[in-house]
């Protein structure tokens, strides 16, 4: 009979080889219980269009931001230009109907039109920082991808809206001659919108970083109101 090899015979063990880590896949398609994940998308969608620019985001930009697939995306939008056209529709729109609405509700006091403009930039942009950057990339720069939002739905809303307001105004003779109501509107949004867009650079440059949002919206009303005083006759 042959005896079996002791343990003390036995050769050593083959080493285990170390387990490999599990790696997360990135959530695909959804399954019937997963929660809706559109609001996350959309806001991934609008940080890299912020980021990079409309043209320049990808749909797997915009997956990598969101920690999902690409096939998620085409699930929930079908392509890039449906998801572009659902931030226009939730995200962007809706801040410039918030501002609207208040601007309404001034009638004919072009002191509260006015007011109720630029205090409503600046709770804007303390809410949605990431407008002013966007409005120069997409809307200001050529070729921006939301300059035709501003022409076709932003733009009878407000703009024009209030440049009416003050060509009346100033035909019953309650505001400057001198002015062009078009430009009024012009330079409210230049008191507004693209100190705004350009406040790194001068509270950097102007030691500046004092000046907080009631500051800014009091020397912009001052400015309007009153304007510089300047003495004419000197």
């Amino acid at each position: 009979m042959i005896d079996s090899p002791s343990a003390s015979n036995a050769g050593p063990l083959p080493a285990k080889r170390p387990s490999r880590p599990v790696r997360k896949r990135a959530p695909g398609r959804p399954s019937a219980d997963s929660p809706d994940l559109r609001g996350r998308l959309l806001e991934a969608a609008l940080a890299c269009f912020v980021r990079k620019g409309i043209a320049a985001t990808s749909l797997r930009d915009i997956a990598t931001e969101a920690g999902v697939t690409p096939a998620l995306l085409h699930y929930y939008f079908g392509d890039k230009g449906q998801l572009q056209q659902e931030v226009i529709a939730q995200k962007i729109l809706p801040v410039f109907a918030a501002l609207r609405e208040p601007l309404l509700q001034a009638g004919d006091d072009i002191a509260a039109l006015i007011a109720g403009f630029v205090t409503g930039i600046g709770r804007i942009v303390a809410e949605h920082p990431w407008l002013p950057p966007l409005w120069v990339r997409e809307v200001l720069c050529e070729g921006g991808a939301l300059r035709d939002l501003l022409f076709d739905r932003i733009g009878p809303q407000l703009p024009q809206m209030m440049a009416r307001r003050f060509a009346e105004a100033q035909a019953q003779g309650r505001i400057n001659p001198d002015l062009d109501p078009r430009l009024l509107m012009v330079s409210l949004v230049g008191l507004t919108l693209f100190p705004a867009a350009g406040a790194p650079i001068w509270r950097r440059l102007l030691d500046a970083d004092d000046l907080d949002f009631d500051t800014v919206r009091l020397h912009t009303l001052s400015l309007l109101d009153r304007g510089l005083e300047l003495d004419h006759a000197k």
